[in-house]
Parts: C-alpha cells; structure tokens; sequence
C-alpha cells in the first residue's frame, strides 16, 4: 500500500479481509495499534466508576474488577504488538509509515500511563514506572510525528481525527495521570499543550469535513474520536485544578456534550462500516464525559450538571458494554484481529 494511500481499512481488521496462508510458521494476531483504543475505553469506564465511589458511594469493587481487565487487556496487547516488531516487522513499518495508521502508535503510550492509574493503589513504584514509560513514548513520538506532519505534501483525504492523538490525546492524559501522582504543575503545562493543540488541529479537521469527499467507510468509525478533545480535556483540566468548576471547564462540558449529539446524528453514516475494533474511538471520549460530568457535580457544581449525572452515566455504561459484547463475539469468532503468519 503506498504511504499517501487513502484508504485505512486495517484500521478497523477482520480475519475474512486476509487469506488463510495453506503453510504453517508462526502465527500471531495482527494487533494494530489502533487496538490500544480498547485499554483507553476500559480504564476510562473504571475511572468513571472510581469517581461514582466519591460521588454516590458506590463499590470500589466494580471500578477495581474493570481496571484491573483494562490493564489484563493492555498486557496482552503490549506482549502482541511487541511480538508483531519482532516477527513481523516488515508489517510494523507499514502501519507506522501509513499517514492515518501511523498516529495510533501514540496509544501505546497513552494506554500505558492510564494503566499507571490502575496499579496506583497496589504499588506507588509501578505506578510512576509505567507513568514515566508511558510519557515518554508519547512525548517522543508526537515530536516525531507533528514534526512529519508540519513538512506538509499529504493527502487532504488522509486528515482525520487521529490527528489528536499524538498531541492532543497524549497531552491530556499525561495532565491527568500526572496530577493523580502529584505532578501538579506538570499537569497543568500538558493541559496547555494537550488545549491549544487541540484548538489548531480542530479547524483544520473540521475544514476537511467540510470541504474535502467524504470519510471512506472504513475510516469513518474514526469520527468517534472527535468527541475525546472537549472531554477528556474537561477531565485534564479538573485534574488540574481544585475548587468548584469554572466557566472554562463548564465550556469544555457543553462543547463535549455538542460533539456526543453530533455523534448520535451521524451514526447511520459511520455505521455503514460493519462492527470492528475501530469502534472503540469512540470509547475514551465517552467515558471521559461521564468522568467529568460526576467529577464536576462531586466538587459542588450546582444547576444541570448534577442533574444530568446519572443518566449520562448508565447511558455510557451501557454503550461501553455493547462495545465489549460485540467485540467478544468477534473475538471468539476469530474476526476481532486477523492473523499474521511467518512461513516455517
């Protein structure tokens, strides 16, 4: 596949996309790392259930079970991409080289500092180990890759809202698990990168939308990510502050709550790509709107934020456990990831 290519549709794999090789050799999952989109839409969920404890008094058990399954899923999705460098390499450097695959590879890193949140409570050490790891790769690799993205010469039908992840995306999550482990004034300067890089990218996508032929389909479940800017960096910016929530954070709620309503708007649309991994995109932005609505109404908030706090919560809950339903079903069909094989 050329690299100005635009069709992505590995983005969202299914085994039937790919031949069965007849020879035998090593056979391992082709993990994308778009498949780290999983872990940021579970131990999104379990931080949302984390602040229902502080708000409602509800089980810590619950938020426990669910990122504890966050950070099983990230070990195994780390052993399989780390794997598919190591045997499959050739596969690797196409992802990576691919101007919308290629942004993914900021998950890594993104997923890795989250789980930093769920071994918090067992082990400080991990904890700040994973952090660091996990801030690294991302750091890194959004220099790396802005810094391709600022020569200009690509295709305007490759723009998409993976664009935020590199920056965006990794910005906010290093405020939030930042400021989990003390970092408070590191938070605040990623909050500042994670905000106005979030504002610049926003014209440029939306220009693309607007103007450019539509999302081919297999992209389009990559919309979903449109809706994690506003909130996830609601959450940033609650992490990185205290006190009763301000004008800006309430902006960035009302913001979030718009993209949410987008986003049931044009899900026919996006829906014309069958059911795949990729529909996660949509996890992290959700479960970070029922974070920062429970977040907010827990540090006093007053008027409809309190009042919308538990239907937008069983509303996500039940979205993310579709989400996990089918993906099940794909997976004990063997449809979730394709295989890659290496002849014997």
């Amino acid at each position: 596949m050329p690299v100005n290519a635009p069709d992505s549709s590995t983005i969202t794999p299914h085994a039937a996309d790919r031949p069965t090789p007849a020879a035998t050799g090593i056979r391992l999952p082709a993990i994308p790392a778009a498949a780290f989109g999983i872990v940021l839409g579970t131990v999104g969920l379990a931080n949302a259930w984390r602040a229902a404890t502080a708000l409602w008094g509800a089980s810590p058990i619950v938020s426990e079970t669910i990122g504890l399954i966050g950070a099983a899923i990230w070990c195994v999705l780390i052993i399989c991409y780390a794997l598919k460098w190591l045997v499959f390499r050739s596969d690797a450097l196409q992802e990576l080289e691919h101007p919308i695959q290629c942004c993914f590879t900021g998950l890594v890193g993104v997923a890795t500092m989250l789980v930093a949140t769920i071994t918090l409570p067992f082990s400080a050490l991990l904890a700040e180990i994973l952090y660091w790891i996990g801030a690294c790769w991302t750091a890194l690799f959004a220099l790396w890759r802005t810094g391709i993205l600022w020569r200009g010469g690509r295709n305007p039908s490759t723009t998409t809202a993976v664009l935020y992840l590199p920056t965006v995306a990794g910005s906010y999550v290093l405020a939030i698990v930042g400021a989990s482990l003390g970092y408070q004034s590191l938070s605040q300067l990623a909050f500042g990168a994670g905000f106005f890089s979030w504002l610049a990218i926003e014209s440029v996508l939306l220009n693309r939308l607007l103007t450019a032929p539509e999302l081919a389909e297999p992209v389009r479940p990559t919309i979903g990510i449109q809706l994690a800017p506003p909130t996830v960096g609601c959450v940033a910016y609650l992490s990185a502050t205290t006190g009763v929530p301000d004008m800006l954070a309430h902006a960035m709620l009302g913001y979030g709550l718009l993209q949410a309503f987008l986003m049931i708007r044009i899900l026919p649309w996006v829906m014309k790509q069958p059911f795949a991994a990729g529909y996660w995109a949509f996890s992290f932005g959700l479960t970070a709107l029922a974070t920062a609505v429970l977040r907010m109404t827990e540090r006093g908030d007053t008027g409809i934020v309190p009042a919308i706090a538990m239907p937008v919560f069983v509303i996500v809950n039940a979205l993310i456990a579709l989400l996990a339903v089918l993906s099940i079903g794909l997976l004990l069909r063997g449809k979730l990831f394709p295989l890659l094989t290496r002849r014997a």
